[in-house]
């Protein structure tokens, strides 16, 4: 079998001036198909959270049922990403690509025309393997096909297309079901599925690691199963209580496992994940970076959704377009190039710390101004997405360029893992801030805004829980704000001390 000239082209480092691989003609119209496949995936993330009432009623779906439709998608997804990303360097990413794809339509024609609960568990647990395919694959690609120098413009727009599918999928979840059955919502992703399958094809070039590492199948089994059962400790904390025996021997399963796959990966020739990475000051400094940009952002906002809904009373399509502006304001400076600007002339440190230090105060914004109205919110909402277009492709582009071409796979496995995983303490730890707040206050509640809204007896009393919970938002808030801010100072002083050493080196 005869391979493509990309496959037969020498791998090499971006920072490589020798050799250093040219654009690939149809790069731009290569960008626009896998960031459409990409969209796809990601609004699946968030799209389900509107069809919850529609899925309780026709499916007769408990609420153990409604938690696994939406926790079996993003538990597959997150321990498999680091899998994902080693097999698309091995056997392909086009090819990775295409299957994932096809994984993914499978996945939703199943969900669509599902006719019970466990059936639909079953298909969304197989979308997400898709998923993880997709996400890892994509980002491997945008470093294949652009140079050195484009490539922050191009993970800028591929950062915009993350946090448009992000806030996107409650209003297009909330669309569709205004106008269809619940069915809908899956069902509309299979022609995007055919035409990007269509122009994978026909335009993405293959490429993939010319030594051909053997697999490495016992540290494939292990990361999944850690990643895995860490992320279902953090989902299950806030329902089952952190200190329960659920939640407590997850987590540490999760840990020895996880260290099982550490040790494996220092001991075996070729491994999935080379522990050499993490002594490279910049690759190391962008990995705690990414960490704390999503544990702030995402704990922030699924908090703020709650409170739109529960304490302002909106609809879930209402709060959904009210929290759209963050997103509208990543993807207006990142399409058009404007962040990469900025982030060009301040330099990866700078525009980290900047970066980071707008969404801490717009965190600070939403915790202190809520409460005077949407201004404050609306206001916060445009720093974060300010801070997110800035930071967040730098910090992408940071992890990716300091790990090996060859290894572009695993460094976008270890870009999502963290992301999932960032995101998923934001919401853990925010929100059990939140929580213990709010119980102080309000200890006949436990800790439930609904339960004692359902509960209160007037008025007054109805006040006076929806204060406390407006107490312990603007607590939880400033907290990820905290963290927010010193991560980017973190971050930032790291790196700058990377491009020093670099610099020296060079000299």
């Amino acid at each position: 079998m005869t391979t493509s000239p990309q496959e037969q082209a020498p791998d090499r480092s971006p920072g490589q001036a020798a050799g250093q691989p040219q654009g690939h003609a149809r790069r731009w119209l290569i960008l626009g198909v896998i960031c459409l496949a990409q969209l796809t995936v990601l609004l699946d993330n968030t799209v389900l959270n509107v069809a919850i009432p529609s899925l309780t009623r026709e499916l007769d779906a408990s609420t153990a049922d409604i938690q696994w439709m939406i926790n079996a998608y993003s538990l597959v997804q997150s321990g498999l990403l680091l899998t994902a990303g080693n097999a698309a360097d091995r056997y392909g990413r086009k090819r990775m690509l295409i299957v994932g794809l096809t994984l993914f339509g499978a996945g939703s024609l199943v969900a669509g025309l599902a006719g019970s609960a466990g059936q639909l568990i079953a298909a969304r647990a197989g979308m997400g393997i898709g998923g993880a395919l997709l996400l890892t694959t994509t980002l491997a690609v945008v470093m294949q096909i652009f140079t050195h120098e484009e490539q922050p413009r191009a993970i800028g727009i591929w950062a915009a297309v993350n946090s448009l599918g992000f806030a996107a999928g409650p209003l297009v979840g909330g669309f569709i079901l205004n106008h269809f059955w619940w069915g809908a919502i899956f069902l509309v992703n299979l022609p995007v599925v055919v035409l990007a399958l269509v122009a994978v094809a026909a335009y993405v070039p293959e490429s993939r690691n010319r030594q051909g590492d053997r697999p490495d199948v016992v540290g494939a089994v292990l990361s999944t199963i850690g990643m895995a059962s860490l992320v279902y400790a953090i989902i299950s904390g806030p329902e089952h209580g952190w200190a329960s025996v659920r939640v407590l021997g997850t987590a540490a399963g999760a840990a020895a496992v996880l260290a099982a796959f550490a040790y494996w990966e220092s001991r075996i020739p070729h491994p999935m994940l080379d522990p050499q990475f993490f002594r490279i000051r910049r690759f190391t400094a962008s990995v705690g970076g990414l960490v704390l940009i999503t544990f702030g952002m995402g704990g922030a906002l699924f908090l703020l959704t709650q409170y739109l809904q529960f304490v302002l009373g909106y609809g879930p399509l209402e709060a959904g377009l009210r929290t759209a502006p963050m997103a509208l304001t990543v993807v207006a400076l990142n399409f058009t190039g404007v962040a990469t600007k900025w982030s060009a002339r301040l330099g990866t440190p700078v525009s980290i710390g900047l970066g980071m230090g707008l969404m801490a105060a717009g965190l600070v914004s939403i915790a202190t101004l809520t409460a005077h109205g949407y201004a404050g919110t609306l206001l916060g909402l445009v720093l974060i997405g300010t801070g997110t277009a800035v930071g967040s492709p730098v910090m992408s582009h940071a992890i990716m360029s300091s790990i090996p071409r060859d290894k572009a796979g695993v460094g976008a496995g270890i870009n999502g893992t963290l992301a999932e995983f960032g995101t998923g303490l934001g919401v853990a730890v925010l929100g059990a801030v939140l929580n213990a707040r709010f119980a102080a206050l309000v200890p006949v509640a436990a800790g439930s805004l609904p339960v004692a809204l359902a509960a209160a007896g007037s008025d007054g009393e109805r006040a006076r829980i929806t204060d406390a919970y407006s107490s312990g938002l603007e607590t939880s808030l400033l907290v990820g704000a905290v963290a927010v801010l010193l991560g980017g100072l973190v971050a930032g002083t790291l790196l700058h001390r990377a491009d020093r050493a670099d610099s020296g080196k060079k000299a």
